[in-house]
């Protein structure tokens, strides 16, 4: 990271109970939770297959992934949808994935100076697959490397699961 000065922005969401961010040039759009249709012989954490206007989309399970528990929802009818699942649809190489949220965040800008590296040990997630992480006020955001968890390899498996 260059200039101490630049500003990253990221698409934040939540996963269990932390917070995550996402570079917001490696997001496509962000959709509300709908029926996803399981494929044989997928890896563990691929849920399963999505067509949104008539692109097939696989939907991947962080959760299942990172071995992070689910975030207990409490369905209340409530106003404000921003706070609510979803999918947010990467395109990583020119391939489009989807991941299972709990809960979009917002979208910040957040100085590269600002972002520290990953500590040994944190939850579920191996740091290899962290970018780094940024201090808020209580709690901290961590910033996925989703070129590392979706490296070729793992693409090729979630593309053509049965290859």
């Amino acid at each position: 990271m260059a200039e101490e000065n630049t500003q990253l922005q990221l698409v934040t969401f939540q996963l269990g109970k932390e917070l995550y961010g996402v570079d917001i040039m490696d997001v496509k759009e962000i959709v509300k939770v709908q029926a996803v249709r399981p494929i044989p012989n997928a890896p563990y954490y691929v849920e399963g297959i999505i067509n949104l206007r008539g692109e097939i989309i696989p939907i991947i399970n962080l959760h299942k992934r990172f071995h992070i528990q689910t975030l207990v929802s409490t369905t209340e009818e409530d106003e404000d949808t921003e706070d609510e699942g979803g999918f947010i649809i990467l395109d990583i190489e020119g391939n489009k994935i989807g991941i299972i949220i709990d809960r979009v965040a917002r979208v910040i800008g957040v100085s590269t100076g600002e972002i520290k590296p990953p500590p040994q040990m944190l939850n579920g997630i191996g740091t290899e697959y962290i970018q780094g992480v940024v201090r808020q006020e209580s709690s901290y955001l961590i910033i996925l490397d989703i070129r590392k968890i979706f490296n070729a390899g793992e693409l090729q498996k979630i593309i053509s699961p049965a290859g």
